[in-house]
């Protein structure tokens, strides 16, 4: 029997519930009112979902959403999230081949048939190699999770708002006494008068406010 691997006899349905998930709110546990309700697909061949999630570690044992899950919402990272499920739920296979993604359909039926010791044309044996196909073309195994973190981040910012790269490294061999130097323009409007009282008074003001620094 196929049973050591995962499979749905619908495999059909999984794009299309994956794309619920997408759009649907996080659920505190997925459960069949939940996939019924929310995403709208009800009835036995649906409900196989369930056990199949958690095989991918998408969901705990509890029902419960993981890491995985909240990737599998997210459109940038969900073909990464299914690579990486897959990987989990199919790890005899890619213990055997770690690139059984590549196998076509007669070779992929074959190691499945080598695991399970099941017969090449038994239901279960065809329907493993259906899930693992419908899959496979929702992942992408190539995906590299850090490089997607740092996409488009932009320049560093610091918390004082100004760019990172524009401060002084700490190991700077640049002496911290560097003498700094500002010159200044004082533009004043006088007033239309001759009286040399009222511009000594002007002058005298400025060398005691303005520039006795």
């Amino acid at each position: 029997m196929a049973n050591k691997l995962p499979y749905m006899l619908s495999p059909g349905l999984i794009p299309k519930i994956f794309e619920k998930i997408q759009n649907a709110r996080r659920p505190e546990r997925f459960t069949q009112d939940f996939l019924e309700t929310k995403l709208s697909h009800s009835g036995g061949s649906a409900r196989a979902i369930i056990p199949l999630l958690k095989r991918l570690n998408f969901l705990g044992s509890d029902g419960v959403p993981t890491r995985l899950y909240d990737q599998l919402r997210n459109p940038e990272t969900q073909a990464g999230a299914v690579a990486e499920g897959m990987r989990i739920a199919f790890k005899e296979i890619f213990d055997r081949n770690e690139y059984a993604y590549d196998l076509s359909r007669e070779k992929l039926t074959n190691l499945i048939v080598e695991i399970t010791g099941s017969a090449k044309d038994e239901r279960t044996t065809q329907a493993v190699a259906s899930t693992f196909l419908a899959m496979r073309d929702l992942a992408d195994f190539e995906f590299d999770q850090s490089d997607n973190t740092h996409r488009d981040n932009g320049p560093e910012i610091a918390t004082n708002g100004i760019s990172s790269y524009n401060q002084r490294p700490v190991n700077s061999d640049e002496p911290d006494n560097v003498e700094l130097r500002i010159g200044y323009t004082i533009n004043l409007n006088l007033p239309e008068t001759t009286d040399p009282d009222v511009f000594n008074a002007i002058f005298k003001s400025l060398k005691e406010n303005l520039l006795k620094n």
